[in-house]
């Protein structure tokens, strides 16, 4: 029997309108079929969408690839609503961009969605499923996508889930990834399951850069399961993962458990029942050590993969005494190399259990890995609750933080100015006194003054005295705890200067915060004389605080402290990127004039021409270990974006002579090879280092003239083997933060190891390599203290060629960084940032600061190249520095990065003038030249070299 459905009358052609109604089944029959009928005979009927919704349950859409289900169940329902568009935006949102449909009376083309004004990667378009999806079914997306705007080659399109929650923070899913290229639609796809029910939950489309339009013209999402109209509501947990580690609490006694250098036992107790479990019924211990390396192993090598991150975790305690307690990873390979990966340390103490947690990657196939525990000296137990290692799971992707504009520029300090007379809003830190006193600066610090771009008028002349001090930490201090934003970065600027009792020595002077009792550097300054200094530096706070105090210390306990005009205030580091992007202009840039020949002259007049650049010529390396070049993903990111490199520890002493006389140079000769190979230019790091605990025990036991002829053959050795192979060297790491070969070897022996060196490689470059110059943290290393100490070495006769600055930065502030380029550069030699890192939890601010420093770099005149000390995840020496996941994914901070050198390239378009030339403005660097004319089309190369001066460059055809 035909059941009786609603119908309507058309009210003529071109013109749509809604058919709505209603219908229910009181059984299941074998077959439903629904259908549209009506029009008389020879007139055609046009359907652009059909909606069925349930007036019971949430709202599904049926779509083509719903009803190709060949399961036998009914067929997996849509949960998208509007998947196609062709409601417009209805149900979807413009998450802080704008969108729009463009639609066709065209029944033959589809609708789609453009998603426009972008300027963060995360900006899409989203649609709230939290009432259509459950946990423990897993759903199957497939997403039509392209791109359009400006875009060279593919944008990368991600769909992600937003899990929301009341009582914790809000989590990103990531669900499928995929390139998309302008005016080709693609199909992304991906599966996800949740593990429980958040409550929102938002599926959004992503990721393209800034500037490029997100294109989309559907979208699907249906749960897998077999049937979906009997599945389970319940909570399905993830499956638990696989522990590399056998027996990792000891359950089954020492079972593949073995000593490395040493003996195993289990206990129950140890100490009179003092020494207990942390957890379970006993712990091991590895006594009888021998080595600093003894401790508790296990070998892993059939049960670990590479390019996999684990995740390793164990509680350990010791016998006696307070050590540092490592967990390593020991890889030998096929070819016999061995290699030692430190995973994770700790400082462990005997009165009670503390926790070792890390993560390692293995970058080759190991003919054999063992995991084990080290560090304390010999004689000392180490005690293991427990020791686990399994796959890590997958951090979150970051978001970009949320920060008022207004936010900039303000002075966060309560009566800085003191222009009452009052000490309102200051306490005293500890049992000294406070008071106002006159007589200081009547301006703003120099770089508080170049950082604020409005005005902000001058000081009273009042600083805060601090007297009565009987501590180093004692000083003035406020509570500033509503006033810091998270992820903000902040400077700081003050003049300080200290009392007449403390000018017999050189005194510190720091600004410091207190975060929940944690010390946090805002900037430190030397000072010698009574004169005021100023004191720069900057924090950033990433981690909500109940608690922050500021406060400024420093000088011996009796030293009077003096503070004036404190300014600390967050820095937009856009406005500064403008500045600094005219400056490039002027510095990396020429004017170039293309002059044709070879073709007729009417041929040539009104020919198109593209112009693109294949490569900036300005130096950019990055750091590489042996392990690294076994990694092809690696080794593809490397050889796409740098031109130089830099060995991370292959070159240093205690690597390639560990013990005298035992020497290993088989790791940087095939580093070398790999360079050579692929034209990379390399730089030396480092012949020799004067920070005592960078050096091997068997220099330091040396005599005197042991040592000096140690010295001597180290030289002779490395320069001799790679004459001619390293560009640059830094002859001796770090001479302001140590000074070990001077007290032993005279004042002379730093001058003595630059003239050796230079006698052997004439052709290299020697440089000089120091950290905290840039940045206003460490007032051992400030640029003046630098700058004196190369003057030192000339007057000894030094042959220095370079200032090499390492770059370790937290929170760079671009004024404070060019202050110290400008002042280095007044030694006329070539500056390289040498061991460039930056890092942030989250990879947003993560760019912002490589940003910032790179392009301080960029558009200073001195700075001739940039290293960056690594890129990828695990195989840096900071934290939250990587611009590459273990996996091999480009996270944020590295897409910026690969923004970054997009920019430093210039493309030009454009037509041939009667003269037979074109004149543009380009970054000195390689070109192509495309030249298309009415008979032919001709492709060519040419340099832009380094100059100021316009150039006529021929291109001949």
């Amino acid at each position: 029997m035909k059941p009786r459905l609603p119908s309507i009358c058309s009210s003529g052609r071109d013109k749509w309108v809604d058919l709505e109604g209603t219908f229910s089944i009181s059984n299941m029959p074998d077959r439903v079929v629904l259908y549209l009928e009506g029009p008389a005979p020879g007139k055609d009927l046009l359907i652009r969408s059909v909606t069925v919704r349930s007036s019971t349950t949430s709202d599904f859409q049926y779509t083509k690839e719903n009803t190709e289900a060949s399961s036998g169940f009914p067929p997996a329902l849509n949960i998208i609503k509007n998947h196609d568009f062709s409601d417009g935006l209805y149900s979807w949102n413009a998450n802080s961009c704008d969108s729009f449909v463009v639609s066709s009376n065209d029944c033959n083309l589809e609708s789609y969605a453009v998603v426009n004004n972008r300027s963060e990667t995360w900006q899409g378009l989203e649609q709230d499923i939290t009432d259509r999806v459950s946990p423990g079914c897993s759903y199957k997306v497939s997403a039509s996508v392209s791109v359009s705007g400006p875009i060279l080659g593919s944008a990368q399109v991600l769909a992600t889930l937003r899990l929301e929650h009341q009582s914790s923070a809000t989590e990103y899913q990531g669900i499928g990834k995929i390139y998309a290229s302008k005016d080709i639609w693609k199909t992304l796809e991906g599966t996800f399951l949740l593990s429980g029910r958040p409550d929102r939950v938002v599926f959004f489309l992503e990721g393209p850069s800034p500037g490029i339009d997100l294109l989309i013209k559907s979208v699907t999402i249906h749960c897998e399961s077999d049937n979906q109209f009997e599945r389970s509501r319940e909570f399905c947990p993830a499956p638990e993962y696989d522990h590399i580690f056998l027996n990792s609490s000891f359950s089954d006694g020492l079972n593949h458990w073995s000593g490395r250098g040493c003996n195993l036992m289990l206990h129950e107790s140890l100490a009179n029942g003092k020494i207990l479990p942390h957890s379970g019924t006993c712990f091991a211990s590895a006594s009888e050590r021998t080595h600093k390396w003894s401790g508790i192993e296990q070998d892993i090598t059939e049960r670990v993969q590479r390019k996999l991150i684990y995740e390793a975790s164990s509680v350990v305690r010791l016998s006696h005494s307070h050590q540092t307690v490592q967990a390593t990873l020991y890889v030998q390979y096929l070819d016999q190399r061995e290699e030692y990966i430190g995973i994770s340390s700790v400082q462990a103490q005997h009165d009670d259990w503390v926790q070792l947690k890390g993560k390692f990657l293995l970058n080759g196939s190991p003919a054999r890995a063992v995991v084990y525990i080290e560090g304390p000296p010999p004689g000392i137990d180490v005690f293991v609750d427990h020791f686990v290692v399994k796959p890590a799971e997958k951090d979150t992707p970051s978001r970009r933080p949320y920060t008022e504009s207004h936010a900039f520029g303000m002075n966060i300090v309560s009566n800085s100015h003191l222009s009452d007379g009052t000490i309102d809003g200051w306490f005293p830190l500890g049992n000294c006194h406070l008071k106002v006193g006159e007589g200081s600066p009547r301006i703003l610090p120099p770089l508080a003054r170049d950082s604020l771009t409005s005005t902000h008028g001058y000081l009273s002349g009042k600083y805060v005295l601090a007297t009565n001090r009987s501590g180093t930490w004692m000083g003035p201090a406020q509570m500033i705890t509503d006033r810091v934003e998270l992820f903000l970065t902040y400077q700081v600027s003050a003049w300080v200067k200290i009392g007449s009792g403390g000018l017999t020595s050189s005194q510190d002077v720091n600004i410091a915060l207190s975060v929940d009792g944690k010390w946090v550097n805002g900037g430190k300054v030397e000072v010698d004389d009574g004169d005021w200094h100023e004191v720069v530096g900057s924090f950033r706070i990433e981690k909500q605080a109940k608690e922050i105090m500021l406060h400024v210390q420093g000088p011996s306990p009796g030293v009077d402290l003096m503070v004036s005009g404190l300014q600390i205030f967050a820095v937009d580091h856009k406005l500064r990127l403008n500045y600094l992007r005219g400056q490039a202009d002027v510095v990396r840039k020429r004017n170039v004039c293309l002059k044709f020949s070879g073709l007729d002259p009417s041929e040539l007049s009104g020919a198109t021409v593209k112009i693109r650049q294949t490569r900036n010529s300005f130096p950019l390396g990055s750091c590489i270990s042996r392990s690294n070049i076994d990694n092809k993903d690696f080794v593809d990111f490397f050889l796409n974006n740098f031109n130089w490199a830099v060995f991370g520890n292959e070159l240093k002493w205690y690597w390639t002579e560990p013990e005298q006389g035992n020497f290993n140079y088989r790791d940087a000769d095939e580093m070398l090879e790999f360079c050579e190979r692929y034209n990379i230019e390399t730089r030396g790091h480092c012949i020799f280092w004067e920070v005592e605990s960078a050096i091997q025990p068997w220099v330091q036991q040396l005599s005197g003239s042991e040592l000096e002829a140690a010295v001597e053959n180290r030289v002779t050795d490395l320069l001799t083997r790679y004459n001619g192979k390293f560009r640059h060297y830094d002859v001796n790491n770090e001479m302001l933060h140590g000074s070990f070969y001077r007290d032993r070897l005279g004042s002379d022996a730093r001058a003595k190891m630059f003239k050796a060196a230079h006698e052997l490689d004439p052709s290299a470059t020697l440089f000089l390599n120091e950290y905290h110059i840039e940045d206003g943290f460490d007032s051992r290393s400030s640029p003046e203290k630098y700058i004196k100490l190369v003057h030192k070495l000339q007057k000894k006769g030094a042959p220095v060629g370079g200032i090499g600055i390492q770059g370790h930065i937290t929170s760079p502030v671009g004024h404070i960084v060019r202050s110290a380029l400008d002042k280095l550069s007044t030694l006329g030699l070539p500056i390289w940032f040498t061991e460039l890192d930056v890092s942030s939890i989250n990879e947003h601010i993560r760019g912002d600061d490589l940003e910032v420093m790179l392009w301080e770099a960029f558009a200073h005149p001195a700075v001739e190249g940039v290293m960056l000390w690594g890129f990828w995840e695990l195989f840096m020496s900071r934290e939250h520095a990587h611009l590459v996941n273990a996996d091999g994914e480009v996270n944020e901070a590295g897409k910026r990065f690969l923004e970054m050198k997009r920019e430093w390239l210039t493309f030009v378009d454009g037509v041939i003038e009667d003269e037979g030339g074109l004149e543009f403005r380009g970054y000195h660097g390689s070109y192509t030249v495309e030249v298309v004319t009415s008979e032919s089309k001709y492709v060519t190369n040419f340099v832009v070299d380094k100059g100021n001066s316009p150039i006529d460059v021929i291109i001949n055809l």
